[in-house]
C-alpha cells in the first residue's frame, strides 16, 4: 500500500527494523552459543524482562545490564563477550535509506523515536561513523528521541505525548512508522496515524504526488 506524503504534516520514524537493519535472532543465537539457552525467554521483540525495560529508560546502567546477563551465563567471565553478543543484532544503515530520509525531510517535518540503550546507542554511532555519518541524527531529523536518554519508552502513551507536546505537532496529521505492533497500538491510543512496517522497505511506502 502506497501512502501519499501530502496526507501528513510530520512523520515519526522508528530506528531499528525501519531505518537501521537488524536481526534479533542473531543476538538470541549468540547468547545461546555462550550457554544462555533461556535467552529467547528473556528478550524478544515483543517481550522484555524488567532489567531490559529499565535499561531502555536509563534506570539501569550498562554494567548492571551486563552483570544481569552474566548471571544466566555461569561460564562467561568476560563482560565484552556479553556486549558483543548484545550488539550483533545491529547490522547496517543503507545509503539509499539515508537519501530517502533527506528527501522526505525537504517536504515534511521528520522525527526519530527509538527504544534503545546505552550499549546499542554507542554501537549505532560506530556504524554511522563507519559510513561517514557521524552527525546523522542531528542532520537528518528535526529532533531524535532515544528512550534511555528521555526516560520514556514506547509503547507508553507518555512517550508519544512527549514528542507531540515538545514539537507542537497534530497527531491526526502525523504518521508514526514502526515494525513492532505493540508500539503501533500505543501510538494509536494518543491519536497518531500509524503504519506497521513488516516485510516491505520504508523507502517504498510513499508517493510524492
Amino acid at each position: 500500500m502506497k501512502l501519499n506524503l501530502n496526507d501528513f504534516e510530520a512523520i515519526i520514524f522508528d530506528l531499528g527494523g525501519v531505518i537501521l537493519n537488524l536481526d534479533y535472532n542473531l543476538t538470541i543465537n549468540a547468547f545461546k552459543e555462550l550457554g544462555g539457552n533461556r535467552f529467547d525467554e528473556l528478550y524478544t521483540q515483543a517481550y522484555q524482562t524488567e532489567i531490559i525495560d529499565q535499561f531502555e529508560i536509563g534506570k539501569a546502567t550498562s554494567d548492571e545490564f551486563v552483570h544481569f546477563m552474566m548471571s544466566f551465563l555461569p561460564d562467561i567471565s568476560d563482560p565484552e563477550r556479553i556486549v558483543k553478543a548484545w550488539n550483533v543484532m545491529l547490522l547496517d544503515l543503507p545509503d539509499y535509506r539515508i537519501d530517502f530520509l533527506r528527501r522526505i525531510g525537504k517536504h515534511k517535518r521528520i522525527f526519530l523515536f527509538s527504544n534503545t540503550n546505552a550499549i546499542h546507542f554507542k554501537e549505532v554511532h560506530k556504524i554511522l561513523g563507519s559510513i561517514g555519518c557521524n552527525n546523522f541524527f542531528e542532520e537528518v531529523f528535526e529532533k531524535a528521541y532515544f528512550s534511555h536518554l528521555v526516560g520514556k519508552r514506547k509503547p507508553n502513551a507518555n512517550a508519544f505525548q512527549l514528542v507531540i507536546n515538545e514539537n507542537n505537532i497534530d497527531p491526526s496529521r502525523t504518521l508514526f512508522i514502526d515494525d513492532s505492533i505493540q508500539h503501533i497500538e500505543g501510538a494509536q491510543k494518543v491519536g497518531l496515524q500509524t503504519y506497521h512496517l513488516t516485510k516491505e522497505d520504508v523507502v517504498d511506502l510513499f508517493t510524492f504526488d
